[in-house]
């Protein structure tokens, strides 16, 4: 049986795939996603041709559990995501990205991980 989708489904779909349209436009650049829960975070740079993972960064990662513990706001942890998968990508030589924000607002989390992959380095 297939599942009748409500209008706020249908509205967040929409939502989400407006971000994904501005990649056809730029086919050369990953596409850098940030998806949140209430209690984590996490962003992938995603090549979308050829359907792949190239990086990911989240706040579930053993190798910044000693940072995420002395972050007191999910804000904080926030900037710490985006500087870690700044420098990941800078070592895997991607320097611009497509930003995508899955569909949230660019607004508190999602632009604080957008700013530190900025000023460290990546270009969007």
């Amino acid at each position: 049986m297939i599942k009748k989708l409500t209008k706020n489904e249908i509205r967040n779909k929409r939502r989400r795939n407006r971000s994904k349209r501005n990649n056809i436009a730029h086919s050369t650049k990953p596409r850098l996603v940030v998806s949140k829960s209430l209690r984590h975070i996490s962003a992938q740079v995603i090549d979308d041709h050829t359907r792949a993972t190239l990086i990911s960064s989240s706040s579930k990662d053993k190798d910044l559990q000693k940072d995420i513990k002395k972050v007191k706001t999910k804000t904080e942890m926030s900037t710490l995501i985006g500087a870690s998968i700044a420098s990941k990508a800078i070592k895997n030589k991607i320097t611009e990205v497509v930003f995508d924000r899955n569909g949230n607002p660019y607004h508190g989390r999602v632009k604080a991980v957008a700013d530190a992959a900025r000023e460290a380095g990546l270009k969007f």
